[in-house]
């Protein structure tokens, strides 16, 4: 058995990633890297690490933010994270006590005190863990907390980076699912469906916010790296075992009919069920909504959209079915 420590490294800088890699490297440690704070998230509920190194500033969704949502989530609130910021950097230590970090390792990095924090962290998780396993040994597993807790963490994630948007994400879930039943599917694959409406657009995460919140139309080259959001979506879940029959839907959500949809240009019923039934729903809330660069549409407006993208984007079937659902 592998008694090497698990240390996650969440940091967008290739340098400052290849000095702990120097640091650290030869020790009785395995470490992993993610370079956003979503993918470090969804890395730590994979791997469950001894410790996490979180760095402060990070793009999209800073290192405090980050920290509040490991805090938060049943899985892996207990899993100590030391933050790291500049010399002389107080206020990101006040930020960081408050968002639940228990130490903070500062730049640049020294080797002996580094590897002296991290034995001690890690040598007091263990021991932590130890006690957690004999409390839990005759605890009955129906009434241990689900995985699906971390499922709807993640999913308040772009509740946080974008208040335009604020309850969409609920919205689409309740309504395909509502949509899946009236489809005949069962509860094993409503289960599939409800988290993968939760987590469509956590691929989002990998886009700047300079494409992701622009007021005006998108460039051509801007709509190129919109247009990865499910690629990374997918690259992020699979890594999870349990995600893996829900990604239809952030990896397919995309996809048209006719084949001109994004990332792989499926065609007709190439795309998942699940992807087909959520496209509609999607399209329905994003178009009687407001967003940044227009306000919602009337609903005889959407209603007429929906119909004459039949057979273009949307699967003929389920827009019948769906315009029997909606008011």
């Amino acid at each position: 058995m592998d008694n090497r420590a698990q240390i996650l490294i969440i940091d967008d800088k290739t340098e400052e990633c290849e000095a702990l890699q120097n640091l650290l490297g030869g020790l009785p440690y395995t470490l992993n890297f993610a370079n956003s704070g979503i993918e470090g998230i969804v890395r730590a509920s994979t791997i469950h690490p001894d410790v996490i190194l979180l760095e402060v500033k990070l793009p999209y969704i800073d290192g405090f933010d980050v920290c509040s949502l490991i805090r938060s989530h049943y899985a892996l609130g207990e899993i100590p994270v030391l933050l790291m910021c500049n010399q002389g950097d107080s206020a990101s230590r006040i930020a960081g006590l408050k968002a639940g970090a228990d130490d903070f390792i500062v730049k640049p990095f020294d080797k002996l005190e580094l590897v002296g924090r991290l034995q001690g962290v890690i040598r007091l998780n263990r021991y932590r863990l130890t006690l957690e396993q004999h409390r839990q040994i005759d605890q009955p597993a129906e009434s241990r907390p689900s995985q699906d807790k971390d499922i709807e963490g993640w999913s308040r994630v772009l509740d946080m980076r974008d208040k335009e948007t604020e309850g969409h994400t609920q919205r689409v879930t309740e309504m395909t699912l509502s949509l899946a039943r009236a489809a005949g599917l069962d509860e094993d694959a409503l289960k599939h469906i409800w988290r993968g409406s939760l987590l469509h657009d956590i691929g989002l995460h990998g886009i700047p916010d300079s494409i992701l919140k622009k007021p005006g139309r998108l460039s051509e080259a801007e709509w190129q790296i919109m247009h990865e959001h499910p690629v990374y979506a997918y690259k992020w879940l699979s890594a999870v075992e349990y995600l893996r029959p829900a990604l239809d839907i952030p990896y397919c959500h995309h996809e048209k009919w006719d084949g001109s949809g994004y990332p792989r240009g499926l065609k007709g019923e190439e795309i998942p069920l699940a992807a087909r039934l959520f496209a509609i729903v999607d399209v329905w809330d994003a178009l009687s909504s407001d967003r940044p660069y227009r306000a919602a549409l009337p609903a005889t407006e959407v209603h007429k959209y929906i119909v004459e993208q039949s057979g273009k984007h949307f699967d003929p079937h389920i827009v019948e079915l769906f315009l029997k659902k909606i008011p």
